[in-house]
């Protein structure tokens, strides 16, 4: 339905015959899509996106890749809409700086009034993945602390797991998510999940540093329809080919967090885009 003139995602989705997985990608990928926010958060596309769309389906129809055919879509200028900052933005603000003094009460407080005013979905893609992503830079220029990125991912993992405690409910297909041995890092596991559960997956989560023999044993008892493994170092995948190659002739199995999609491939699994919101919109059952 639109509002205002404006469309929603799912309407821009049914006008141009693109699925709103695909139109989010081409927005976060290319800049294609310039929608506005309303007071809660939520995204608003004009005709000006609708007709950039059809441009770059034809485009890609005519032989273009993705990235040229967006390039001449967008070619065309356009008027753009004046967009007021969205309502999120102070609030991550105050989150941000809650988390960088090691405030838990400011923290936790502003986490419940961006749940009480946007979706789920609008928290973990535009407020906790891009702090998340920010606060890793700044650990890795030493302009964070040890200290500050463990504190703000204590907190962060505990309150989203609060939020996924009937991700393995419901009759949708299933999904058994893992970090290969000796991988630590399981935020980004446990964002994915959720995005995974509102688009209809019941999420089993193993979490960090889990064995693949483990692994394998909850494959053959729950039968999920597909696996995913993550591990940011690619020495993991190569120390563990074995055990994983086992898994993958078990079962469909994606592997995020490697840079080497050829590595993952010749593993019997299919690579994973770097980008989260992406991700969680390409694994289909």
């Amino acid at each position: 339905m639109s509002v205002d003139g404006s469309l929603r995602i799912g309407e821009l989705a049914r006008r141009t015959g693109v699925s709103p997985e695909l139109l989010r990608a081409w927005e976060l990928r290319y800049g294609l899509l310039r929608p506005a926010r309303t007071a809660g958060g939520f995204r608003l596309y004009t005709t000006a996106d609708e007709n950039r769309v059809r441009r770059m389906r034809q485009l890609i129809a005519d032989g273009l890749s993705a990235a040229e055919a967006a390039r001449q879509a967008d070619a065309v200028d356009e008027p753009r809409p004046a967009v007021e900052p969205p309502v999120v933005e102070g609030i991550a603000a105050q989150l941000r700086t809650a988390l960088d003094r090691f405030d838990a009460p400011a923290a936790h407080a502003a986490l419940d009034r961006l749940l009480a005013s946007v979706s789920l979905d609008v928290v973990l893609a535009d407020v906790l993945i891009p702090y998340l992503r920010d606060l890793g830079e700044r650990w890795a220029a030493r302009r964070a602390s040890v200290g500050q990125e463990h504190f703000a991912s204590n907190l962060l993992r505990g309150r989203l797991l609060a939020l996924a405690r009937d991700w393995g409910s419901g009759d949708g297909p299933a999904v058994l998510l893992a970090c290969l041995p000796g991988e630590a890092h399981d935020l980004g596991l446990v964002i994915f999940g959720l995005l995974l559960s509102r688009r209809g997956w019941r999420v089993t989560f193993l979490g960090a540093d889990t064995p693949l023999d483990t692994v394998e044993a909850s494959v053959r008892a729950i039968r999920p329809t597909v696996i995913v493994l993550v591990t940011i170092a690619p020495d993991r995948l190569v120390a563990h080919a074995d055990d994983v190659r086992r898994i993958t002739a078990l079962i469909p199995t994606a592997i995020a967090g490697v840079v080497d999609d050829d590595a993952i491939r010749h593993l019997g699994a299919r690579p994973l885009p770097d980008d989260i919101v992406d991700a969680a919109g390409s694994l289909t059952p």
